[in-house]
């Protein structure tokens, strides 16, 4: 399995910029386990930037342990039920929330 690390910093390259051109955003993951840690994902008119650690001000904030996270970014759990099941807490923007599950289930 790829790690949570690895798999958030392709991000930019696994997301086309016509899917997000309208999405905007600032998103905090904030994660437990083995490989945890804080990442930042800004989501700018296209474009999309990773950087480790604790962001300022971020719209969303997701929590999840790295296994469920790791699922998240390789489709290989919904983000809906992971939401519903509690497996994921998200707190902020719940409207960039949507946005960001929708995305993640292409």
């Amino acid at each position: 399995m790829t790690d949570f690390n690895t798999l958030i910093n392709s991000l930019p390259g696994m997301v086309d910029a016509e899917d997000i051109k309208d999405l905007n955003g600032r998103i905090q993951f904030n994660l437990t386990g083995q490989g945890g840690g804080e990442w930042g994902v800004v989501l700018d008119d296209g474009k999309v930037s990773v950087n480790q650690g604790v962001m300022t001000q971020p719209q969303l904030t997701v929590k999840t342990s790295t296994e469920i996270a790791e699922k998240l970014l390789s489709g290989k759990v919904n983000p809906m039920m992971a939401f519903m099941t509690g497996k994921i807490k998200v707190s902020g923007d719940m409207a960039l929330g949507m946005k960001l599950f929708n995305l993640l289930k292409q």
